[in-house]
């Protein structure tokens, strides 16, 4: 498996210890950014807490609606449920072998969690966020890696690396309806509800692989840098972030003409990505330097670094209360950092 012998962490799935860190092949020089709290559009960005979890946790989902947060715990078997109100872990939910990734359907409270297995089968446990309970096991292909929901559709998205494919569920009826090709190291997922379009990071390749949810077919195909591996859409302003986690670098990408429109330097190995569509923000989690990139989608500048815990991996914004959740990776750290606006 390629792609997890060049990275230790994928963004939703890689488990810490199977092999080395990634080292960057070309040194970017990081645009100007304050240390430690980011003024920018949506005024003073910083960590207000640091909320201790299960072992490894990497993969992150939030509920908007329920301000819920999900938290893959790799070494676990786990997830931490985690309320955005009081920043405490409220329930610990027992799921498959080395739970890699998470997504959220706010509109049917539903959250779908990858389970990787190590180069196994690999399956997706799905929880109701009313109960807290798993309702559903279903199996996808092997070394399952990310995942993501469109919610208009009812339908989750679960890449596969060993078979090179995405699976396609129904939330209705928690099948998979579809499997489709879709490059050799399939990892990193987005979806844009609004398009109905899937993004899918190529880390063979140095592409990403764009997906038609209507037609379940491969549209189109986006040269990026070495190594992509996290994505993250913003549904409001039709644009695709990519994580190069081997050139330190964060693609950007138009939905309407799928073509590269920006590259953005960042720090050392980027990986996980989340977009704020409300403040038209970026967030770029960067393990090999413990920080986190803070980027405008207005001006596609870095307007932050903010240190946060070990091998920070997964990451997800809650637009309705502009928080953002960090896992800390990192063996001995099992943290959640919170980055919201700084206390007046």
């Amino acid at each position: 498996m390629r792609f997890a012998q060049r990275t230790a962490i994928l963004i939703t799935a890689a488990i810490t210890g199977l092999a080395p860190m990634a080292t960057a092949t070309a040194a970017a020089v990081s645009a100007p950014s304050v240390q430690g709290t980011a003024r920018a559009a949506t005024g003073c960005i910083t960590v207000t807490a640091t909320i201790p979890v299960g072992g490894q946790p990497g993969g992150v989902a939030a509920n908007p609606k329920t301000n819920t947060i999900y938290v893959t715990n790799i070494s676990s078997n786990s997830v931490s449920v985690i309320s955005g109100r009081t920043n405490m872990v409220t329930a610990t939910i027992p799921v498959g072998r080395l739970p890699s990734a998470a997504a959220a359907n706010p509109k049917t409270n539903t959250v779908y969690v990858v389970n990787n297995n190590d180069g196994g089968p690999g399956s997706v446990s799905v929880i109701s966020g009313r109960t807290n309970t798993v309702v559903a096991t279903i199996p996808v292909g092997g070394n399952s890696a990310g995942v993501a929901a469109n919610p208009k559709t009812n339908t989750t998205y679960v890449t596969n690396i060993v078979f090179s494919t995405v699976s396609v569920i129904s939330g209705r009826t928690n099948t998979v309806t579809a499997t489709i090709p879709a490059g050799f190291e399939a990892a990193g997922v987005a979806v844009n509800p609004r398009t109905n379009t899937i993004y899918v990071t190529d880390a063979d390749a140095n592409t990403v692989v764009v997906i038609s949810g209507r037609t379940n077919t491969v549209t189109a195909t986006v040269p990026v840098d070495a190594t992509p591996a996290g994505v993250a859409a913003n549904p409001r302003t039709d644009t695709i972030y990519v994580t190069n986690n081997a050139d330190n670098t964060v693609s950007v990408i138009s939905g309407r003409t799928n073509t590269v429109t920006a590259t953005i330097p960042v720090d050392g190995n980027p990986l996980g990505v989340a977009a704020n569509p409300k403040t038209n923000t970026i967030y770029v989690t960067n393990t090999q330097v413990n920080t986190v990139s803070v980027i405008s989608g207005r001006t596609n500048t870095v307007t932050a670094t903010i240190p946060v815990g070990s091998l920070p991996a997964g990451v997800a914004a809650n637009p309705k209360t502009n928080t953002t959740y960090v896992a800390n990776t990192g063996l001995g750290d099992n943290t959640v950092s919170v980055l919201a606006p700084c206390p007046r």
